[in-house]
């Protein structure tokens, strides 16, 4: 079957996706080989780079790779290659054919997955594949200059990139996909303060790095001279990448393997409330605001699946052969084989409300509001204790408003207590954040965070 793509990538065309394929099915039946998957990449990447309120460093590069899985009575393993001429293909084809070999066969491995129609959201766009370092510096230029304006010092990144992959097999799979990706982020420094802004999109036309830059410096500015107060349980305004990144360290449990492996939180929980009823997620890689390919690791179409609905935890997402064990449907989350974790829901959709971050704070009589959050590791995996710190714009919020900056805090949160307590959340928007992928979630208005203790830096 040939992949209904939208839009292809001149890096990668699916002909030449094709090509390849052809020369690795004829190299694998010389070796008395029919069955054989290949995941066929390329993309390019370029960065501009800046600090001291200075671009300092511009860098791009150009990638490509073959990835074949050979499977044999049995068996599984895969070799790639960055070498796309015959004499790379055919070569990679006999390692992956050799390893395969050697390994003990697996009874649960399934068959190569067979063709499959999947939903092509368009997700490349000529302004960003056609970047250059002059369109970067000019926009990074503005957002310095604005910063300086203020007396601040910025640093950031502002970068574009291109990719195209495609998985194709012998037994009909051909799966393609092309995407670009803009990314900006920025931290501007004061005397005794910072801010901080960050946003992605498939368009480089969405993103203003002056925006940014003015954000980044406002929040630096209004939080200069931080004053310290006691850690305790505070009512908290978690803004969009806050939530990111404290949240987004829970979904690699919403996994049939971790479940089967009883490494999930969601052991004996599912069909349980277990958040608040205002709590309402799912996985949906056709999401407007979404990246990403439509098919996982074996071509399989990725389909949305409610894992959270009112509070409940009602779905985790299944690779093939997740699926296959528990009786059930594949959802097209599985990660290429072989490998140890099996799936994960990589299209995060947290639904929003309809209360700005605005109106949140002008409820709260005394709270904190944080712009993010840094530095998380998990405490607890079974109760999701999570700790880390704030950074980049820590507020008191009283009577109403926001009253002065904060000395940043550590913590030390159940994320299951905090989505059990959200008293309001914002329109859902696409988030960015250091230590989770990027997600479609709302901020949050949440009672009762508990703050350890307040950091030295």
């Amino acid at each position: 079957m040939r992949a209904k793509c939208r839009q292809e990538s001149a890096l990668l065309p699916l002909s030449r996706c094709e090509e390849i394929f052809e020369a690795a099915v004829a190299a694998g039946r010389a070796s008395g080989v029919r069955d054989l998957e290949a995941m066929i990449g390329a993309g390019t990447y370029a960065l501009t780079r800046f600090a001291n309120n200075t671009i300092h460093q511009n860098v791009a590069d150009r990638t490509g790779y073959l990835s074949i899985r050979a499977l044999m009575d049995g068996r599984t393993a895969r070799a790639s290659t960055n070498r796309l001429d015959r004499e790379g293909i055919q070569r990679v084809v006999e390692q992956a054919i050799a390893i395969t070999r050697l390994q003990v066969p697996d009874p649960e491995l399934l068959p190569l997955a067979g063709a499959a129609d999947y939903a092509e959201p368009n997700r490349y766009f000529a302004t960003t594949a056609t970047a250059t370092p002059d369109h970067r510096a000019k926009a990074v230029r503005e957002a310095i200059a604005a910063v300086e304006a203020q007396s601040q010092t910025a640093a950031g990144i502002y970068s574009t990139s291109e990719s195209a992959l495609a998985i194709l097999n012998s037994n009909g799979v051909a799966a393609y996909h092309a995407e670009t990706m803009a990314q900006v982020s920025i931290t501007t420094m004061a005397k005794d303060s910072s801010g901080w802004a960050k946003r992605s999109a498939c368009d480089a036309s969405d993103l203003s790095p002056l925006e940014l830059a003015l954000t980044a410096a406002r929040k630096a500015g209004e939080s200069a001279a931080p004053d310290e107060i006691a850690p305790g349980r505070y009512t908290v305004v978690l803004e969009p990448a806050a939530v990111l990144d404290l949240v987004g360290q829970i979904f690699g449990d919403f996994s049939a393997t971790a479940m089967r492996d009883e490494r999930s939180f969601l052991n004996g929980r599912i069909g349980q409330k277990i958040f608040g009823e205002n709590i309402n997620i799912y996985d949906d890689v056709t999401h407007p605001l979404q990246s990403g390919t439509p098919f996982d690791g074996e071509g399989v179409p990725r389909e949305r699946v409610t894992l959270v609905e009112k509070g409940v935890a009602r779905n985790v997402v299944y690779s093939r052969q997740a699926a296959h064990l528990a009786g059930a449907k594949p959802t097209g989350h599985g990660f290429p084989l072989p490998n140890e974790y099996g799936e994960a829901p990589m299209n995060i959709v947290i639904a929003g409300g309809e209360t700005s971050v605005e109106d949140m704070i002008s409820s709260t009589e005394r709270g904190i509001l944080v712009t993010r959050l840094w530095y998380i590791r998990e405490v607890d995996p079974y109760q999701k204790i999570m700790t880390g710190m704030t950074r980049d714009g820590t507020f008191l919020i009283e009577g109403g408003r926001v009253v002065r900056g904060l000395k940043n805090f550590r913590f030390n949160q159940n994320v299951i207590e905090l989505l059990s307590n959200v008293e309001a959340l914002s329109p859902a928007v696409r988030a960015c954040g250091e230590e989770a992928f990027d997600m479609v979630v709302p901020a949050m208005k949440v009672r009762g965070f508990n703050f350890t203790e307040v950091t030295r830096f």
